[in-house]
């Protein structure tokens, strides 16, 4: 659990997946730090991350990316695995589901997924039906 005495819409526990709890255990950090990315005075929290964002865009090739791409990147993957916005939104810490639901971008193929499964369901429905002559009456325009 990572807990944070302060932030944009005040305290909160976030949960944590294994391997992010293994890349901070590995982080050298500062002694007398408690911050995973220490700022100018060790004992405060840092309150920008732009230079340090900046380095590490640069080192991994990966220009113009944005750490709020990372969010929205956790809630696509989240949402196409095929968990609800609800559990998604509370993983990023939403208080409200039509925020996760704008973090969220679903690609084509969990689309098209659900569209076939809806699809073949419809369609085994249809063809167990037992068969009985229709009545089929034209209609006029």
């Amino acid at each position: 659990m990572l807990h944070l005495p302060d932030s944009k819409t005040g305290a909160k526990t976030i949960v944590l997946a294994a391997p992010a709890l293994e890349i901070l255990m590995g982080v050298s950090r500062i002694e007398g730090c408690d911050h995973v990315i220490a700022g100018e005075n060790p004992k405060k929290a840092r309150s920008d991350l732009k230079r340090p964002w900046a380095l590490v865009t640069r080192e991994a090739d990966l220009p113009g990316v944005r750490i709020r791409d990372l969010r929205h990147t956790y809630a696509s993957h989240g949402a196409a695995a095929g968990m609800g916005l609800t559990i998604v939104g509370r993983l990023l810490g939403h208080a409200d589901v039509k925020t996760t639901n704008r973090y969220s971008h679903f690609d084509a193929d969990p689309l098209r997924r659900a569209a076939n499964a809806v699809g073949s369901t419809l369609s085994a429905a249809i063809n167990s039906a037992p068969r009985e002559r229709a009545n089929v009456i034209t209609l006029k325009p």
